[in-house]
């Protein structure tokens, strides 16, 4: 099993190439959980999140006979860039296989770290199975991505860094997918103050290793869907699960819809973009969901890789929520100059117009009518109220779609 020990070897091993991410107080997101909140920012690591440590700690330590030979891995994000930027590091070849629905921006990514990227199958277990053939006739090493005792112990260096940037801290909420990253903060900050908390964040549709803790063994899921892509897996590895067993106080889910906002958050208030996988830990974090919040809690912010669509949508739903921008829909006449008056008044309330759509071929458009959604940016709630009472002065009605 890991030992501490193997965590400070492994500090001393990455030393001069990984980065000492930063530890950032945050007076927003410590007034939102009620405690004091300090964010490690594996976001801002090199490759874009903490999966480099251990991939970098696991390739260091290969037999020279291993070194000869390509290193492998199969992953659709973060693995697959701290294998390849790893590899590329030490002077090995590596070879990714990636499913072919990864974005572009991924792949571009992997293979500006210097890998070959091998594009298979519809899911990540198709890419699995071809890597796992690869290995085989090519004898090649695999990187596990997170069921692996160098793997764990490279990932539990986050740990010593939070200690030794923060003696006082109470409490660390760290994202689960597999356990890696959370197995290796438990054994180091457990050995070196038991009394501190440790709290896994699973996606409330993938929570794996909740199930696993739940049953007393380990257990596969039937799917794994969530935004959070990163901490979607449907089986934890058996290493992990037995130390996550003996040194993690308590398991908490968040939806979907928590670590949207909470990515979103981190953007508009925070200034700092992260995945959704990233954002789970603030998630927690923001909507108290554990019952061992500290004086002093550190969520591990684990990465920053989104996919541009997925960010467009979390910032769209994300000034929605916080009625920023909205959609109202009103039914005119179809005749010209109706949708100026709309325009007009809207102008003259010096509201910003983000979309307009017109609607004429469904059953809730009478005859002779059109139905308009007008999507809008607004200055604050109180300004839609505005809008929808001048809207009446004029004989208009209006709909909040939403």
């Amino acid at each position: 099993m890991i030992k501490y020990a193997d965590i400070i070897s492994a500090q001393q091993t990455m030393r001069d190439t990984i980065k000492s991410t930063a530890l950032m107080p945050t007076k927003t997101f410590s007034k939102l959980a009620g405690t004091n909140i300090l964010m490690k920012l594996e976001n801002l690591q090199t490759t874009g999140s903490f999966k480099v440590r251990g991939a970098f700690n696991k390739i260091f330590h290969l037999t020279n006979d291993e070194k000869r030979c390509p290193v492998v891995a199969a992953s659709a994000g973060n693995h697959a860039q701290g294998v390849a930027f790893s590899a590329n590091k030490l002077g090995l070849k590596s070879t990714i296989f990636m499913p072919t629905f990864t974005p572009p921006t991924k792949v571009n990514a992997t293979r500006s770290y210097g890998a070959d990227v091998i594009l298979v199958g519809d899911s990540f277990d198709d890419a699995f199975a071809a890597s796992q053939r690869y290995c085989q006739t090519h004898n090649a090493t695999y990187i596990h991505p997170f069921n692996d005792p160098k793997i764990i112990a490279g990932q539990g260096v986050v740990g010593l860094e939070i200690f030794l940037q923060c003696p006082d801290v109470d409490t660390v909420i760290v994202p689960i997918g597999g356990g890696g990253l959370i197995s290796g903060i438990a054994i180091a900050i457990k050995e070196m103050n038991p009394a501190i908390k440790i709290i896994g964040v699973e996606a409330e549709n993938t929570a794996s290793m909740r199930a696993s803790h739940e049953k007393g063994e380990i257990v596969t899921l039937p799917s794994a869907h969530s935004i959070a892509d990163g901490i979607a897996v449907k089986r934890p590895g058996d290493i992990t699960f037995e130390i996550i067993e003996k040194n993690v106080d308590e398991l908490i889910t968040v939806s979907d819809t928590e670590i949207a906002h909470a990515a979103y958050l981190m953007l508009q208030r925070g200034k700092l973009l992260v995945e959704p996988s990233g954002a789970a830990a603030l998630a927690a974090a923001i909507t108290k969901k554990s019952k061992y919040m500290g004086k002093m809690v550190v969520p591990v912010i684990s990465g920053g890789n989104i996919n541009m669509s997925l960010l467009q949508q979390i910032v769209e739903q994300g000034m929605c929520l916080e009625g920023l921008r909205t959609t109202i829909q009103v039914i005119l006449p179809d005749q010209a100059g109706e949708l100026q008056k709309i325009i007009a008044i809207l102008d003259n309330l010096k509201v910003n117009i983000q979309d307009i759509i017109h609607e004429r071929s469904i059953n809730a458009v009478p005859v002779g009518h059109v139905m308009v959604l007008v999507t809008i940016n607004l200055q604050n709630k109180k300004q839609l109220d505005t809008i929808k009472e001048e809207l009446a002065s004029r004989g208009l009605s209006c709909r909040v779609i939403h």
